[in-house]
């Protein structure tokens, strides 16, 4: 299956953390598990720039952050409520702390196992939210820090598919910088999470 792939290289990464939330979607991630491999397309991401004070960046580097100060396409996996890991793209230059975070995918290989992993049934609700498709591709803080930008355990691909219609939203579930259009998305796709009023 992942042969299908091309690995998504860093120089294909531009080095600007909103450029790079809008130049994710319609890209691949990549899961390589033993069980098998599994794929969603990225429909929907939120940028978390420089000086945000939603960011997990803003009060400076600490061991739990650290991923997020890596060159840009590392994993920044982090675990929130305790409950839901989150998966984020480091975005910028080394030591620069900022990401994007991967908000829904549309699942394309390996849907079996996704359906396992997350012990639902429908296709629409497999990789839609943040924590569903960590979940649904088995991603947890033992990824934490990979590099994104070759093929392993997990990594960023392309296929040729263009993403020409991307719309733009506040982002979803913050206290602060809430008004910030800073959230993007393939527009019409059914795999969206969020209200419907931010994805028309």
């Amino acid at each position: 299956m992942s042969d299908v792939y091309e690995v998504l290289g860093r120089a294909d990464l531009p080095l600007d953390t909103v450029q790079l939330a809008l130049g994710l979607i319609g890209k691949v991630v990549v899961r390589e598990t033993p069980e098998g491999s599994v794929s969603g397309r990225i429909v929907e991401t939120e940028a978390y720039p420089v000086g945000d004070a939603a960011g997990h960046a803003w009060r400076g580097e600490r061991p739990w952050n650290r991923s997020l100060f890596l060159c840009r396409g590392h994993a920044y996996v982090h675990l929130t409520y305790g409950v839901s890991n989150m998966l984020n793209v480091s975005s910028e230059a080394a030591g620069v702390g900022a990401g994007v975070l991967i908000r829904a995918l549309e699942p394309m290989d390996g849907l079996p196992l996704m359906q396992r992993n997350r012990r639902v049934e429908s296709l629409r609700d497999l990789a839609r939210g943040p924590g569903r498709l960590t979940a649904a591709l088995d991603i947890d803080r033992s990824l934490d820090g990979i590099d994104l930008c070759r093929k392993g355990p997990l990594w960023l691909a392309r296929d040729g598919h263009d993403a020409p219609d991307i719309g733009a939203s506040v982002r979803i579930g913050l206290s602060r910088e809430a008004h910030r259009p800073l959230r993007f998305y393939l527009r019409g796709n059914p795999f969206l999470s969020g209200p419907k009023m931010l994805n028309t």
